[in-house]
């Protein structure tokens, strides 16, 4: 089952994504990743197969620190356990979501993206959300009012958290059929999928 986490602060949140995604290992998960907003507001997104101690271990390899991020642990339900296929998907102009959930209707949109000239580089019901917001932020020029007509076209339960160079001081939480919880503690947010055993950070729940 997959579980999705993401937090903006005034500080790195890389530490903070990693912890809330340690304390995700007990749903049972084929690959981990992240995607943060550096320093200079640029997207650095790094996935790996396997266990999130490989996450971390390649974290090791290539740092990366910022405030506003999101990171996933996926349990392959459309495509195969692979790197291509793990999560945050990305679009165009440094636009990035994780998703947990079933998009049922992600066929339809997928081919309708095609015609628009738009590629795809994994076989997730994902990827094509990220690519369909991207679509109307070109229209819209607000990264909430693309994630709003963005999930009126969507059919099926998820819950899916978005970050976008456009707008690198926002964290975007979209919700149906499936959980979402707010966070709120000293200088940070968190918003994990699903409220975790034990809260990685003392932070007081929003209603």
């Amino acid at each position: 089952m997959c579980g999705i986490v993401g937090a903006i602060a005034e500080r790195n949140i890389v530490p903070i994504l990693m912890e809330g995604l340690r304390r995700l290992e007990y749903r049972g998960y084929d690959s981990a990743g992240l995607a943060v907003l550096n320093g200079s507001k640029h997207l650095t997104r790094l996935r790996t197969v396997g266990k999130v101690k490989m996450l971390a271990e390649a974290l090791e390899q290539t740092p990366t620190t910022g405030k506003v991020g999101i990171a996933h642990t996926r349990w392959a339900t459309h495509g195969v356990p692979s790197e291509r296929n793990a999560h945050p998907h990305i679009s165009l102009d440094g636009l990035a979501i994780v998703h947990n959930g079933i998009i049922e209707n992600h066929e339809e949109l997928r081919e309708e993206l095609k015609r628009l000239g738009y590629k795809f580089t994994s076989e997730t019901d994902t990827e094509v959300v990220a690519h369909r917001i991207h679509h109307h932020l070109a229209t819209v020029k607000d990264l909430f009012k693309a994630v709003r007509a963005t999930v009126a076209e969507l059919e099926g339960a998820y819950a899916l958290a978005v970050v976008s160079e456009h707008d690198p001081d926002r964290l975007i939480l979209a919700r149906e059929g499936c959980p979402v919880v707010v966070g709120l503690g000293r200088a940070h947010s968190l918003p994990p999928e699903r409220k975790p055993p034990r809260a990685p950070l003392p932070l007081r729940g929003l209603p």
